[in-house]
Order: structure tokens, then C-alpha cells, then sequence
């Protein structure tokens, strides 16, 4: 027994032996793996560990217009943190801090209160208040570069461009849709501190710059930019409009030239302004256009057959549909048209016919094409689609006569901008676009958009382009005529929905159409929202229209055409003022100074507007068009609106 006792006793000491030698080569192992193989990772994480990280913003990119002006850059600015670990007298860091950076005494002594590893006290300090705070040397307390937005030529196209948030980020717009791009990688200062997170004397101090963002290059063109905006401030003011807007858009390739809002914003200021200020409404808001949509049904009638040039329709006055009545602005109605004529005229109860005859189906295949109904995939945040009924919804036929001239869907502005631009362009559409180019990583991109596509006929772009321009030259929007540029167009006004109903007072007005119509170099909308007092659109919009084209014509290097000698002052006559008498009396004074009656607009008592207007010498026999103060569109004001059912 005492034998075995001590073989046992042997085995197990040569077990445990071996067990012994085996972990220690286990750990030798891994010793060996941590202090050779992995000791940079395990270095860097005990460095890290103790390391505290402050990070400096990048420089976003340079946005240019399409002529190279920078209309937003990064400048150098300065933020102010705090290592509340290292802040001794947080009492009076705080008083000082305050007093010098002008904000709370509360919120800095909060901010350097706290248990955190760092603070920000605050960023965008001007550079004489930052070295006022190194000049303090307050334990704790630090500063570093904090880059951020310069506009050098104002606030051009600030609805556009976009806001920049205190983090450097992309907040709206240009700046939030191409923020990938424009924000760069941040950089960030290190330094080593101890387990009470104060810096350690001689520790690692180092500083890794960021990598600047790329630039882009808009559409916009700050010249034609300036225009617009002018313009639109002057329509509004002039009109008491609510809201208004221009765009501008290259028609051959989408390309945006100008989009102007009124009211607008100052964009370093932003935060002192009221948010729908900052609106982009061209994209993001909708509105039923009105007569203005007239075009596309012309289009899409003469694309299906369902009409031609040669097409007749005798207007009584009033059309009815399913128990309901549309009436024509006009007292009596037009009597025998052709269909240039129905456009010239505006003529709501061939329209609502066109709507109904073209059919729910067909109607709705065609405007889909024009991308109503959906979004463009234009290079802006929050597009809105716009609202177009699909047939299966059960819409009543009533709505199809209803969108035959404008009401009954809605549209962006950018939306109805890019058909016309489709009409004017041979029938190609081209998604509006806001950047022309980006520079990233050394090369030149353009923007990801959809490519241009046919969208009708060239014919049938070039019937529906020459009724334009005869809307022009013979109808109601003469005013928007520029001599020798050829102005084609549509003027609209539309009832907005109030409460489900369309309103008896409040409309929107508007204005699209191109020039030259032969060669179109511009393609242009101009929208009012509630204008106040004659608030057709051939009074009010067109006019705004012919002086956009008068001054962006001969900037895009377009020479006017010549029309013609002299007028002979012994054959011509000034257009009296009649505004404020009634349209017997106004059509009495201007007959007897050998003009013509062409049309009374509107029901009214009084004379709102003419065109051409008062004072403008014209030819003996010059057909005159009259506006009284109540608007046509009430006569399709008991409608149904589908929106508000």
C-alpha cells in the first residue's frame, strides 16, 4: 500500500508538473502575442484611453454660381470648450467667460460644472474674442478653430442655397442636399490627461488637421439671379401679394438660371426670420395653376388626336357637366373659335371640353409623362409631388373638365416651369436642376439626374409653341410682349382652396412662357399669391414677365429683332385713362378715339386694368382689352373642389 501511496503521489506530481509547463507556455504564448504582436493596438488604445479628443471642424466647400462667384465659403472662426476637470475657480471662469463672450453666467457655470471629458462653451466667437480668451490662460479652457459660412455677395438665392447649422452641418437646401460633399471630414486636437482628466505636463500633444470639403458649381447665374429678385420684390410690393416667385430655367437643358422668393431672408441672419421665409416654395409647395395649364391641355389634345388646328368650337357662354355649369369669362361667351383662338381667349368651356374628351385615362397618362402627379427628381430636398386623381379613384368626370383648365390637381411651380420648358424645347424634357457641376477628388461631375426624354411630338411642341405666341400677340397677354424678343406664354389666375372651397376672393396669379418663341433661350414663371385690387394675370404677372425678358435677353447675348419702321404719329392715338369707370362708359372714351372694344373681362362695375395699358401710344384701330374689378374665376367657383371632398 505504501508502494502504490507513493507512485500515486508521483503521478500526480508529474500531472501537475506537466499541467504547470503547459500553462506557463500558455502564458509565455500569450505574452509573447500581446507585448509583440498586438503592441501597437494595445498601445494606441492606452493612449486613446487617456487622450482627450477636441474636434475642428473642416471647411465646407465653395459654392460658386455658374460664372465662378462665390456665393457661400468658409472663413475662419473660433470655438471656445472647456475641460471642466482642469477649470479651478469655476466661479470665476464662468463670470469671465460670460462677461467677455456675452452670453449666460448660468449656462457657463453649468458647462464647466459638469462631469464630462469636454464642453463646448461656444462656437463662432470673432477673432478678437478669442484671443482676449488665450490671453486669459483660464485652466480649462481652450479654443480652436471652428470654420463657417460668408456670403461675399449677400444673400443671392438664400432659398436655394440653404442654411449652415452651428455643427458645421448641411440644415436646408443646396447645403442639406449636397451635404456629403460640401462638409468634409472633421479634424481634432489631442492631448493626454491624467485619471482626474487634467492635461499631463509633457504628454502627447498633437493636432490633426481635417480634410476640406469639395466645392460645387450652380445653375444659378448671379446676374440674372440679381434680376429676378428685384423683380420679384417689385411685383409683390406693387401688387400686395402675399408671396410671390420667378424662376428662370434654361429650357434646353433644365439648368436654373434664377430663383427668386419674396418675402426672403438674410442668411446669416436666418434665426431673425419667420421659417416660411426659408421656404424653396418653387419645389416644396404646391397650388392649382389655372389658365396657365391651358398649354399642356393644348398639347395633349393635339398629341391624341383629339383636336387640331383646324378644330372649331362654338362657346355660348357656359358648358355644363354632370349637372354642374362652367361659364366662360366672357358675357355671352366667344361665339365661334379656332383653337388658337380658344387659347388666345382663354376660354374655360372649350378647355373643360378638351378634359372631358381626352378622358380620364388618357389624361392621366399624359400628365404623368409631364411628371405631375410625381416628383421631377430635381437636386433639392422635400420636392413635393403634387396631387393628380388616378381614374380608378372613382374621380367624377366633372374633376377631368375641372383639370382641362387648371383647377381640380396641383402642381409645384417647378413642375409647370419644366412643360413649358418641354414646349419650348421640341418637345424634350429636361429635369430642372440646380448644380451644373462638382468637383470631388480632382475630377469634375455633373449632378445625378434623370437624362432628357421625348415627351411629345417636335410637331406637336411646335403647334402648341406657336399658339403661345399668338396668345402673345393677339390675345390676353400682350403685356408680357418684349419687341424683337418674341414672347410666348400663358397668363392664369386661380381660385386657392379655402376650407375644403374654392375662395370668391383670394387668388394666385402667374405667368409662364419663353423667349424668343422661335429659339427659346429662357423659359420663365412668375407667381403671385392674394394679389390685391386687378389681380388677372394679364394685368399683373404679364407685365413683370416682358421686363424680366427686356433685361435677361440681352445679357444671354440675344440681339433684339428689329419689327418694324416708326409708328406715324399721325395715325396713332394715346390710350386714355379709364380706370374706375364703368365699362360702358371706358368702352364709349376709348371708341371715340378711334380704338376697338376687343373684350370685357370679368363682370365688374368698374375698370380695374387695360391692355394695352393707359398712356401707351397705339395705332388707330388697336383692339383693347378691358378688366373689371370682379374676377372671372368666380363663375367656376360653385365646382367641385376633389381636394377639400
Amino acid at each position: 500500500m505504501a508502494h502504490l501511496s507513493r507512485l500515486t503521489i508521483q503521478k500526480r506530481i508529474l500531472i501537475l508538473l506537466f499541467f504547470a509547463i503547459f500553462g506557463s507556455i500558455i502564458l509565455g504564448a500569450r505574452l509573447i502575442y500581446l507585448q509583440i504582436y498586438q503592441n501597437n493596438f494595445y498601445r494606441a488604445k492606452a493612449i486613446n484611453q487617456r487622450s482627450l479628443a477636441i474636434p475642428v471642424d473642416a471647411k465646407r466647400g465653395t459654392i460658386y454660381d455658374r460664372n465662378g462667384i462665390p456665393l457661400a465659403v468658409s472663413v475662419s472662426a473660433n470655438a471656445v470648450y472647456a475641460i471642466p476637470a482642469q477649470v479651478k475657480d469655476k466661479e470665476e471662469t464662468a463670470r469671465l467667460l460670460a462677461e467677455i463672450l456675452e452670453i449666460e453666467y448660468d449656462f457657463v457655470l453649468s458647462r464647466v460644472s459638469k462631469r464630462s471629458a469636454a464642453e463646448w462653451i461656444k462656437k463662432r466667437v470673432p477673432s478678437e474674442v478669442a484671443r482676449k480668451i488665450i490671453a486669459l490662460d483660464l485652466p480649462g479652457i481652450g479654443v480652436v478653430e471652428n470654420p463657417e459660412r460668408f456670403y461675399p455677395y449677400g444673400s443671392v438665392a438664400p432659398q436655394v442655397l440653404g442654411i449652415v447649422g452651428i455643427d458645421n452641418q448641411g440644415l436646408e437646401g443646396i447645403e442639406l442636399y449636397y451635404d456629403d460633399i460640401l462638409r468634409g471630414t472633421p479634424g481634432k486636437t489631442v492631448f493626454e490627461r491624467d485619471a482626474a482628466g487634467r492635461e499631463i505636463p509633457g504628454g502627447i500633444q498633437e493636432y490633426i488637421p481635417g480634410e476640406d470639403g469639395s466645392d460645387i458649381v450652380l445653375t444659378i447665374d448671379y446676374y440674372i439671379q440679381q434680376i429676378a429678385q428685384r423683380e420679384v420684390e417689385r411685383a409683390a410690393r406693387e401688387t400686395g401679394s402675399r408671396l410671390a416667385v420667378i424662376i428662370i430655367m434654361d429650357p434646353s437643358t433644365g439648368e436654373i438660371l434664377a430663383n427668386a422668393i419674396y418675402p426672403s431672408f438674410d442668411l446669416l441672419n436666418y434665426q431673425d426670420y419667420p421659417l416660411e421665409n426659408r421656404r424653396n416654395i418653387s419645389v416644396t409647395d404646391t397650388y392649382e395653376p389655372g389658365s396657365t395649364f391651358k398649354a399642356v391641355t393644348a398639347a395633349v389634345a393635339l398629341d391624341t388626336g383629339v383636336a387640331t388646328l383646324n378644330t372649331y368650337f362654338s362657346d355660348p357662354g357656359f358648358i355644363n357637366v354632370s349637372g354642374w355649369t362652367i361659364r366662360c369669362w366672357l358675357r355671352g361667351g366667344h361665339g365661334s373659335q379656332s383653337f388658337v383662338e380658344t387659347l388666345e381667349n382663354s376660354c374655360n368651356p372649350f378647355y373643360a371640353k378638351l378634359g372631358m374628351d381626352i378622358g380620364g385615362e388618357r389624361f392621366y397618362e399624359y400628365l404623368t409623362r409631364y411628371n405631375f402627379g410625381s416628383k421631377t427628381g430635381i437636386d433639392f430636398p422635400g420636392e413635393a409631388s403634387g396631387v393628380v386623381r388616378h381614374p380608378s379613384t372613382g374621380v367624377p368626370l366633372v374633376t377631368w373638365a375641372n383639370i382641362g383648365f387648371g383647377q381640380g390637381l396641383t402642381v409645384t411651380p417647378i413642375q409647370l416651369l419644366a412643360a413649358f420648358g418641354a414646349i419650348a424645347n421640341e418637345g424634350i424634357y429636361s429635369v430642372p436642376h440646380y448644380v451644373k457641376e462638382i468637383h470631388l477628388d480632382g475630377t469634375v461631375q455633373g449632378p445625378n439626374i434623370p437624362e432628357p426624354r421625348p415627351i411629345m411630338d417636335p410637331e406637336i411642341a411646335k403647334m402648341t409653341k406657336d399658339a403661345l405666341r399668338s396668345v402673345i400677340a393677339n390675345g390676353s397677354g400682350k403685356r408680357a410682349e418684349s419687341p424683337g424678343y418674341f414672347v410666348a406664354g400663358k397668363t392664369g389666375t386661380a381660385q386657392l382652396v379655402e376650407n375644403g372651397r374654392y375662395s370668391h376672393s383670394k387668388t394666385v396669379t402667374s405667368f409662364a412662357g419663353f423667349a424668343p418663341a422661335d429659339d427659346p433661350k429662357m423659359a420663365g414663371i412668375l407667381i403671385l399669391w392674394e394679389p390685391q385690387g386687378a389681380f388677372f394675370g394679364g394685368i399683373i404677372a404679364a407685365p413683370v414677365f416682358s421686363r424680366l425678358v427686356d433685361q435677361v435677353m440681352p445679357y444671354l447675348g440675344v440681339k433684339r429683332v428689329e419689327t418694324g419702321s416708326r409708328i406715324d404719329q399721325a395715325n396713332t392715338v394715346v390710350i386714355p385713362d379709364v380706370l374706375g369707370l364703368s365699362p360702358e362708359e371706358a368702352s364709349k372714351r376709348l371708341e371715340q378715339v378711334g380704338l376697338k372694344v376687343h373684350m370685357i373681362v370679368g363682370e365688374g362695375s368698374r375698370i380695374e386694368g387695360l391692355v394695352p395699358e393707359a398712356g401707351v401710344r397705339v395705332p388707330r384701330g388697336t383692339n383693347v382689352i378691358i378688366y373689371t374689378d370682379v374676377d372671372y374665376i368666380n363663375t367656376i367657383s360653385d365646382l367641385p373642389n376633389p381636394f377639400g371632398m
